[in-house]
């Protein structure tokens, strides 16, 4: 099983700089002991190519007089604590300037690499030359000295190259450099040979270390690089530009992933990576690491380490305020499944691109409603779960199709938007209407069948429109278009026209457990974030699952809820989440100030009475009533994080 107090070390120094000269096993201990750390990646090579610690096959920094990883990870045996070592795969400065044929090829100009090569930050080397040997010989090394409990390698993925070595070996393979696609089919397959030497180079020494190689992202449906692993490292630093939704996303899928443990790798820096002297407030780490529990996951905090070798135990008590109370959780988060009513199959997942915008809006949406869910790729089976989301993106694949026609034929909820509904032109579920293309107009116009928040009126739309004609459905909104499509030659007003009454027509359908929505509102909702979305999104939710959803809360639209279950322990666990989030500076959202909420109303779905309804880690009984299948009870206060345990008879 993971370590759940992770830190993740950076040490990326110049070679002019003095290392170690301050580095003491206590201090480093006394660090370790103040965060209530029981695991910490230490570091081999950094970005700059140095190696630290006596090495055959690298160069030592030139300043470095001892062995600081073997130093680090002496003194993480003598407390217990586990010390994967990392090393930089993907950068190594010193070489890129030593080994001009090693080089990644940003580009097929010429031009673009020589500024590439100019710009002031790490560059990239390219696993299809001599580099993969020396990257290899690096890390047998490693395990041969020092026999770790793990590798960490950084900065990999597959990217197109245009080196000298690579276009001879596509041209080799029959392959075109100028075909996008030739392009990336020849980059998996380096990235793939990369996968396999590294791995190799770990296993001929160890068959029980852990391997993680760090693209900075999970690919939904990417298993060749998925099952490279032995588990998984989630980066999402909220105030480096991630934001406090991505996690929450990357989370919903891995955790669908059978038999794969995984962690949440937030930072203790104000901004992100390779800040010396940035801290965030001490909410935000106890939020972050909550966040990572509360989804099925382990925490890794990131922290970089002062080229004198010297922690900064201001880091650590910072650490160790939101560590101090993961550690008091940890019997209620050990072999705690997550469940779900609701799958979501992932347009990155169908389409392949990283830039999925509608799986950031569902992802939203369901966050904001409180709803139980997991986001799947094209593979799973979704038949455990009482509903299925097609967020916007049409699906090509016929067996898929025919997997979901299967789910909705055996009482499966569906919703489906824009194309996602559609093969050949065609509805593939019978949602009581026929479609009839796409709208001509952007935007176009919601009118509501439904109650709102504003009323009864007719609401924009920012977003295209697929139509349909009603056939035995129930008509749950209708479409307006604009008088016309604004253009330079016609327009109207700052913005767009203004709703046409006559050319209002049915635009979203119920018939029996299937709905479609006309517009793509998914994307629409991460791009714009209309409440009218997200109404429309939750009156169709409801709608369909009604009191089959197993959590209901009087938790705001920021808060966040999961509920998980230990069999063996023969007990659920809701987790309740809240914090103020806010804006500073340019684009960095961060938490300060605690909002505690108070009296939250739950009602949860249970097959039989509970036992005991208890706030934990506190060992607080609650009172609760049961009735028609569901316990209802309050909790007094969530004050950043709290768990409820639920009991079985």
């Amino acid at each position: 099983m993971l370590a759940k107090r992770q830190v993740h070390l950076d040490f990326h120094t110049n070679g002019t700089l003095p290392v170690g000269t301050h580095f003491s096993e206590e201090q480093f201990q006394n660090a370790l002991k103040a965060g209530h750390v029981n695991s910490i990646t230490v570091f081999s090579k950094c970005h700059h190519g140095w190696s630290y610690h006596p090495t055959k096959v690298n160069e030592m920094h030139p300043t470095l007089t001892f062995d600081l990883l073997g130093a680090q990870l002496e003194a993480c045996k003598k407390i217990g604590v586990r010390a994967p070592v990392y090393i930089s795969a993907g950068f190594d400065e010193k070489e890129y300037a030593k080994r001009p044929e090693w080089r990644w090829a940003v580009s097929a100009d010429p031009a673009r690499c020589k500024e590439y090569e100019n710009e002031v930050h790490f560059h990239t080397l390219c696993f299809n030359t001599g580099y993969l040997d020396f990257l290899c010989e690096q890390i047998e090394e490693v395990m041969q000295m020092y026999n770790p409990c793990g590798i960490f390698l950084d900065i990999v993925s597959a990217r197109v190259c245009y080196c000298e070595k690579c276009r001879a070996d596509m041209k080799a393979s029959g392959l075109d450099i100028e075909n996008e696609n030739d392009r990336w089919t020849f980059a998996d397959r380096v990235f793939q040979n990369y996968i396999a030497r590294t791995n190799a180079a770990v296993r001929k020494y160890s068959d029980t270390a852990t391997i993680f190689h760090n693209g900075g992202h999970i690919y939904k449906g990417n298993y060749g690089f998925i099952e490279c692993n032995t588990h998984l490292e989630l980066e999402s630093l909220p105030t480096g530009g991630w934001g406090y939704d991505h996690f929450p996303l990357s989370a919903a899928y891995v955790r669908s992933l059978k038999n794969t443990e995984f962690l949440g790798m937030t930072g203790k820096f104000h901004h992100s990576w390779g800040e010396f002297g940035g801290f965030k407030h001490p909410n935000a780490l106890i939020y972050e690491t909550a966040l990572s529990v509360a989804n099925g996951a382990g925490c890794s905090i990131g922290d970089q380490m002062h080229p004198s070798g010297e922690m900064n135990m201001a880091t650590y008590r910072l650490i160790g305020k939101a560590y101090e109370q993961v550690e008091k959780k940890e019997a209620w988060l050990d072999n705690a499944v997550l469940l779900a009513d609701i799958a979501v199959l992932s347009e990155e997942a169908v389409t392949g691109s990283r830039n999925a915008k509608a799986d950031i809006g569902v992802n939203r949406m369901l966050l904001e409603n409180h709803c139980l869910y997991n986001f799947i790729d094209t593979t799973m089976d979704f038949s455990a779960y009482k509903m299925l989301i097609l967020p916007d993106v049409k699906i090509e694949n016929k067996e898929l199709i025919a997997k979901i026609k299967t789910f909705a034929a055996n009482g499966g909820k569906v919703i489906a938007s824009a194309e996602a509904g559609l093969e050949d032109g065609k509805f593939f579920l019978d949602f009581g209407a026929e479609y009839t293309g796409k709208s001509e107009f952007e935007p176009t116009y919601l009118v509501p069948h439904y109650e709102t928040v504003n009323g009864d009126t007719q609401y924009v739309m920012r977003c295209s429109l697929h139509s349909a004609v009603p056939t035995d459905g129930t008509i749950v909104a209708s479409s307006r278009n604009p008088y016309f499509n604004r253009t330079a030659e016609h327009f109207c007003s700052h913005a767009h026209a203004p709703d046409a009454p006559d050319s209002e027509a049915p635009a979203v359908f119920i018939k029996n457990n299937v709905a479609y929505i006309g517009w793509n509102l998914f994307t629409a909702y991460a791009q714009h974030g209309h409440l009218c979305f997200k109404e429309l999104f939750t009156h169709v939710l409801h709608t369909l699952l009604g009191d089959e959803q197993t959590v209901f809360t009087s938790l705001p639209d920021r808060a966040v809820l999961t509920y998980t279950r230990q069999q063996q322990e023969n007990r659920n666990i809701l987790h309740l989440l809240f914090a103020h989030t806010t804006v500073r500076g340019t684009n960095t959202e961060i938490i300060e100030d605690v909002v505690p909420l108070y009296n939250v109303k739950c009602s949860v779905k249970c097959d039989k009475k509970p036992a005991a309804v208890t706030l934990q880690p506190e060992n607080t009984a609650l009172e609760f009533t049961y009735e028609n299948g569901r316990a209802e009870f309050t909790v007094p206060q969530v004050y950043i994080h709290q768990m409820v345990e639920i009991c079985d008879q």
